[in-house]
């Protein structure tokens, strides 16, 4: 069985995304590594060359900036999957605020193995961490995606679907998943205060939005409606990050300001023992 990885990168000094990090997370499981590098305004390209790996291939991109972030960001991932060897089984797709911890290694090697020879099987689904001011709390509300391919067959036909979150095959069918006992830590909502602030402001011109933030001189993380405190471990490649933290935030998770409508979905779905109106874009197989 041979395995690929696969990311998207562009100023990931400038927005501080933990880049290298994601990478080297999911690297173990690798054979070989694609790091599409966006024309960046910073030292990008020198920080991804910096990795020592041999796996590691590095395509440089040009990003249409006037675009919107879905149609660039999928076309990005697009073009990293589309330079995955023909002859590899399976793409592992890291976001560049992402990471995999290493105890879930052997269970992601595991379902791999298990589902090569079913091709009816097109991905694998991830559970998500969402970490939101730092490293302490991790996103409760339903506004946070819970799930999400991040594994796909090393088939062509499948290409990345709307702003990059997820899959679907060509011409635009979900893709057919199982979904395994591991997880994906997201780190994007992890940052400085001034770095938070940066970022989004780096969203808002793929976004064609108008500036929101522009006025502000640090991100205001106080502006969250439910958080959980985080007692597990996180994954060793982050170890540094998290021990040169310069920032505090503190939050009361015993107070949940969810909206009106969170509140009856949260209800009737109680009652009928699901989740009712759950962004799904995939197909979980038995």
């Amino acid at each position: 069985m041979k395995v690929a990885g696969f990311t998207i990168i562009r100023n990931a000094v400038k927005c501080d995304y933990p880049i290298v990090e994601a990478i080297t997370s999911v690297l173990p499981l690798c054979d070989e590594f694609i790091a599409a590098v966006g024309d960046s305004e910073d030292n990008t390209l020198d920080l991804i060359r910096s990795i020592r790996s041999d796996k590691i291939k590095i395509i440089e991109t040009s990003w249409e900036r006037k675009s919107d972030r879905a149609h660039t960001f999928a076309q990005q991932t697009d073009i990293a999957f589309q330079a995955v060897s023909a002859d590899a089984d399976w793409a592992f797709y890291i976001q560049a605020d992402e990471a995999l911890h290493e105890k879930y290694i052997p269970v992601v090697k595991e379902a791999m193995l298990r589902h090569l020879p079913n091709p009816a099987v097109e991905g694998l689904l991830f559970n998500y961490l969402h970490f939101y001011g730092s490293y302490d709390y991790v996103g409760e509300s339903w506004r946070w995606y819970r799930r999400e391919i991040r594994v796909v067959r090393n088939n062509k036909n499948i290409f990345s679907y709307g702003d990059a979150q997820g899959f679907r095959v060509k011409p635009n069918r979900k893709l057919n998943v199982k979904l395994i006992p591991a997880a994906i830590y997201h780190y994007g909502w992890v940052k400085p205060p001034a770095a938070m602030l940066v970022k989004c402001r780096e969203w808002e011109t793929y976004y064609n939005r108008e500036h929101t933030v522009s006025e502000e001189t640090e991100f205001d993380y106080s502006k969250v409606d439910a958080l959980q405190l985080f007692d597990g471990e996180h994954p060793a490649p982050l170890k540094a990050r998290i021990a040169s933290i310069n920032w505090t935030f503190n939050f009361d998770v015993t107070k949940k300001k969810y909206s009106a409508k969170e509140k009856i979905k949260r209800l009737i779905s109680r009652m009928i023992g699901y989740r009712i109106g759950e962004y799904k874009n995939y197909k979980l197989m038995p």
